[in-house]
């Protein structure tokens, strides 16, 4: 519902267990601050707004059931008008996650409430693990989960070479430019650094995937390029192996290069990784 439909007077409604009201005073201390001791769900409502009255109660009952993990803070856009317009709300409900201080999530709208819980599993590890365990489990079945994880676990722990390479790998095969920078913040001291050197050229793999072919070979390597990009290594690391055995010095060498950066950015423990090593072994020798 866009804000300004109804102008209407509300009240404040009654707060449960991991649940706060917040106002323009006491933002900065109740969700600001103390999103760097736990995260913060703040919910932008209006007593006028039907899908608010949908989704704030579901909201609630789960920050009680987090026990803690989490807290919603509600906020009423009808009182606190400039809050909703530092957070740029045009539309309510909207729901915005904050944790070290700094916005990592939000959606617009009443979700139902199974949707609600896999975007809170986005930012919130689960009862007795810790966020890179969970950020870890992330990986294959929501890559932007896990990047939400690990960007929340280095908002608190900078130094985490474990989460600071994994976002950057995660990012790089996703084609962000990003992913290289932040590859390039491993500490060489870091038993990582070299595996994080050895992917780097990986992005300028995926950056060939929408150029123009020129020739049978060149539109293989790009459609390797592709599947990286849409998550298909199997059908990439066949495409480059091909090419491989077909031509060795096709792009300077650039299908088995492309190959020793993959298998850097997948990791050894990667169930393709040593049988794809056996197989360009092979091709080459």
């Amino acid at each position: 519902m866009v804000i300004g439909a109804k102008q209407q007077p509300g009240g404040a409604g009654k707060t449960a267990a991991g649940v706060i009201e917040v106002n323009e005073r006491n933002f900065q201390q109740e969700v600001m601050d103390r999103s760097r001791e736990v995260p913060i769900v703040i919910d932008f409502w209006a007593p006028w707004c039907g899908p608010c009255r949908t989704l704030g109660p579901t909201l609630e009952r789960l920050a009680a059931e987090a026990k803690g993990a989490w807290v919603l803070a509600k906020i009423n856009v009808d009182e606190n008008q400039r809050l909703a317009q530092s957070f740029r709300v045009q539309s309510i409900p909207a729901v915005v996650a904050v944790s070290a201080g700094k916005v990592v999530e939000q959606f617009v709208g009443a979700l139902p409430e199974s949707q609600v819980r896999a975007w809170l599993k986005r930012f919130v590890p689960e009862q007795g693990g810790s966020l890179i365990e969970a950020a870890r489990a992330l990986e294959e079945s929501d890559p932007q989960g896990a990047i939400s994880r690990y960007r929340l676990l280095l908002g608190d722990e900078p130094e985490n070479v474990e989460a600071l390479f994994s976002l950057g790998r995660l990012l790089l095969l996703q084609g962000e430019h990003e992913g290289v920078e932040t590859l390039r913040q491993m500490p060489s001291s870091s038993l990582l650094f070299g595996r994080a050197q050895a992917a780097l050229p990986l992005a300028d793999f995926i950056a060939t995937a929408d150029g123009q072919p020129e020739g049978d070979l060149d539109a293989r390597y790009r459609q390797a390029a592709r599947a990286v990009r849409g998550a298909q290594y199997g059908a990439a690391l066949d495409d480059l192996l091909a090419i491989v055995a077909r031509d060795r010095g096709f792009r300077d060498d650039g299908a088995r290069k492309a190959m020793l950066a993959i298998f850097a950015t997948l990791g050894d423990e990667h169930p393709l990784v040593p049988a794809y090593r056996k197989k360009l072994a092979s091709a080459l020798f």
